[in-house]
């Protein structure tokens, strides 16, 4: 575990003075490690097959796009895709809805949480958790998370109030949260725990897929995802009161919530009391998703196993310290994120950016980042960042040590060594003698 002093400023990087030389960095004048751009989704990286453009071609030809026309349930591609979810999953239900943000969304409003409570979430996640929260009429409560950027559950302890309702712990960047550990909480303070696994489909803890943990869970289908179209998400539950309100806020008008339940009587006797909120999922993206399906344990071996690779590559590495699952396995691999105590991390990410790998510090005051807590000015108001930050100081502290580097599962062993390389590069340069790196050990995984 690294060695590091609570609340000491980062120390500077080496000088800006350009240098000559192979092995000075491209920050400085040197050559960089790779001269391609990184692979990433935006840049058109993803793992789409032949087969896949094909079922979505096959539908956009069969010109029946909405989910709900003439045919059943278990003769559309919405119906299908939801069955193969189910499978996979081992969940009684599943719903295809319009992003993973609805998801959420419908998951706390399917479950009856009184509009105005209180859903405690962390303070490191995507924009889309307390927007969501905000959609479903209630109110984020932002905890700590850990230097593992997991939620702190005993900060949530001393946080609670009688006014918190729900729990939605999040899987960021496709690492288990202690949804164990939470799911006893949740039970002992009698609300639900619902999962935002937007990031993290297929993951999963101790033999247990993500998002099944909870009363709901969420996922998203957006281009970055396990399974991607573009847009879109999906809902997992056991329980089929909520599963069928959700239907029916989803978009089953009519009496169409019925057609999820070809086997018996819907638990609920009328869709008239619910409000339509249009948050289905279309025809042509389920098709391009059930295709996507069969290749879904191919694409998964190939984000956990580029990421084992890096990890195991960069664990000796003194004065990094590398995200710790919380149980061995417990990450789908979507994303390497490293934090660098002592070290001014917007220098180590623009090092690493100017060597041809893509990196961020997640924390950094000259990025509109919406993965940090400060950014997300629809909550505070006129509020001052720094007294915005304050609300979260160990989240703060952690986030601006972070670097977040994109794992596309589209990776070859080559651009794995070429982020080893341009990492071992950057702690290079700030010397052996450098006091951030004097008596550390790398964390690994």
């Amino acid at each position: 575990m690294n060695t590091e002093k609570e609340g000491a400023a980062p120390i500077r990087p080496p000088s800006e003075t350009p240098q000559t030389g192979r092995d000075s960095l491209a920050l400085h004048g040197g050559e960089p490690v790779r001269r391609t751009p990184w692979p990433t989704y935006d840049k058109g990286a993803v793992f789409v097959h032949p087969e896949d453009e094909e079922a979505a071609l096959r539908a956009i030809r069969s010109h029946l796009y909405f989910r709900y026309d003439y045919r059943a349930q278990r003769d559309t591609e919405c119906g299908r895709f939801e069955e193969d979810l189910c499978r996979y999953l081992g969940s009684r239900h599943a719903l295809a809805v319009s992003s993973g943000t609805t998801a959420i969304a419908l998951a706390i409003m399917a479950a009856g949480v009184p509009p105005g409570s209180l859903i405690a979430c962390p303070g490191f996640t995507f924009v889309a958790t307390p927007s969501a929260i905000v959609l479903a009429g209630c109110t984020p409560l932002l905890v700590e998370v850990d230097e593992n950027l997991q939620m702190d559950v005993e900060d949530l302890r001393r946080r609670w109030r009688p006014e918190i309702r729900g729990i939605l712990v999040v899987h960021m960047r496709g690492f288990a949260a202690d949804v164990e550990t939470l799911t006893r909480f949740a039970a002992e303070m009698g609300v639900p725990l619902f999962e935002d696994a937007v990031p993290a489909f297929g993951a999963e803890l101790g033999g247990r897929k993500l998002g099944t943990f909870g009363l709901a869970g969420a996922f998203s289908t957006q281009s970055d995802k396990s399974l991607n179209c573009g847009e879109g998400g999906f809902l997992a539950t056991d329980d089929s009161v909520l599963f069928a309100r959700a239907v029916v806020l989803s978009g089953a008008y009519e009496g169409r919530f019925r057609r999820h339940f070809p086997d018996g009587e819907p638990p609920i006797a009328t869709d008239l009391d619910l409000p339509l909120l249009s948050f289905r999922m279309d025809e042509i993206r389920a098709a391009l998703l059930r295709a996507e399906m069969k290749r879904l344990p191919i694409r998964l071996e190939r984000f956990r196993s580029n990421y084992a690779y890096v990890a195991r590559a960069l664990a000796d590495l003194p004065g990094i310290a590398i995200r710790r699952p919380v149980a061995p396995g417990a990450y789908l691999g979507e994303a390497f994120i490293f934090r660098v105590p002592g070290v001014d991390a917007k220098w180590f990410a623009r090092a690493l950016c100017c060597e041809g790998v893509d990196a961020r510090n997640l924390g950094s005051d000259e990025d509109t980042n919406v993965r940090v807590f400060w950014n997300w000015r629809f909550l505070f108001g006129s509020r001052h960042v720094e007294e915005i930050k304050a609300l979260l100081p160990a989240t703060t502290r952690h986030l601006e040590e972070a670097i977040d580097v994109p794992l596309s599962s589209s990776l070859s062993t080559e651009d794995c060594d070429h982020l080893i390389s341009a990492v071992r590069k950057v702690v290079g340069a700030l010397g052996s003698g450098h006091p951030a790196l004097a008596g550390t050990t790398a964390v690994g995984q």
